[in-house]
């Protein structure tokens, strides 16, 4: 083979996600399937709720030469020869592109300075589009990023304008993050982007909902404190959890120590949740999450 034949064959990979009612034959079809296109199988993860009968979830990574020229033909064709046979709720994901995040904050700075580290460290497996806040207080930590800056102020008055502007900006988004924003956002706009906003909610869901989680959990004497990133719906701190994580705390600590302690576990579950979701790892069923980690 010459030099010129290696440089046009490439070896490109690609995400399958799948929820469906279990039934044998599903990993068989699959995997014929992608053999019948010469693709190889690089990782196989699977989960059902029952034995027999429950809910089917798999995610399967694959490799394929010259992807890129065939995905809409694979795409079509797996639709028909396999996902409606097993009336499948699916997607297969092009790894090369990198999903678009766009970002919501408003003063606190520690999740959103986390994900823009990592993500000029090449840590998180997406692209950082924009960043929107309701203050202006972040714009030089953010731009010394290199990343765009949108001042949005938000009032009771002009809430309905300040969203329709946020969604114009982020519009080319695939996935929301807020990091300590402090707006409730509408239901019209959570419907807009249904399961693609993601939330770091500064308490262990559902444990402490509202306002000053860390009073709340010093004044019941908590001796575990932590944070939870889940999907936002209509309904207030109520979507699909997909991280949580906790900290071991004293009757010593008081409430300043235990907002430092939430802010690190803060950014460390935003970050693993934003990651999981960009990679496709992670499936919703309902309000649950299944999540190949």
């Amino acid at each position: 083979m010459s030099n010129q034949d290696k440089k046009i064959i490439k070896q490109d990979t690609a995400t399958l996600t799948i929820k469906c009612q279990d039934q044998a034959g599903i990993v068989q079809a699959v995997s014929e399937f992608l053999f019948r296109y010469g693709a190889n199988i690089i990782t196989l993860d699977q989960y059902s709720t029952a034995h027999e009968g429950g809910q089917y979830f798999m995610r399967l990574e694959f490799a394929l030469t010259n992807l890129h020229d065939i995905f809409d033909n694979l795409e079509q064709s797996f639709e028909h020869t396999v996902a409606k046979r097993y009336d499948m709720a699916w997607q297969i994901h092009d790894n090369s592109i990198k999903p678009k995040v766009g970002i919501l904050v408003s003063k606190f700075d520690h999740a959103l300075l986390d994900l823009l580290w990592r993500h000029q460290r090449g840590l998180l497996a997406c692209e950082i589009t924009k960043v929107v806040s309701n203050h202006d207080d972040l714009r030089q930590a953010v731009e010394n990023f290199g990343i765009e800056y949108h001042h949005v102020p938000v009032t009771k008055a002009t809430k309905t304008e300040a969203e329709a502007k946020i969604n114009a900006l982020l519009a080319d988004s695939d996935v929301l993050v807020l990091a300590r924003y402090m707006q409730i956002l509408s239901e019209d706009f959570v419907n807009k982007w249904s399961m693609k906003i993601i939330n770091i909610h500064h308490s262990f869901l559902p444990a402490f909902v509202g306002a000053d989680p860390y009073q709340q959990a010093y004044d019941k004497g908590v001796k575990l404190i932590g944070a939870t990133a889940h999907y936002v719906t209509a309904e207030l701190d109520q979507g699909p959890i997909i991280e949580q994580d906790v900290h071991r705390v004293t009757h010593r600590q008081g409430v300043p120590e235990l907002r430092a302690i939430g802010r690190d576990i803060e950014r460390n579950v935003l970050a693993r949740a934003v990651n999981w979701h960009v990679q496709n790892r992670v499936i919703v069923d309902g309000n649950k999450t299944v999540v190949f980690n």
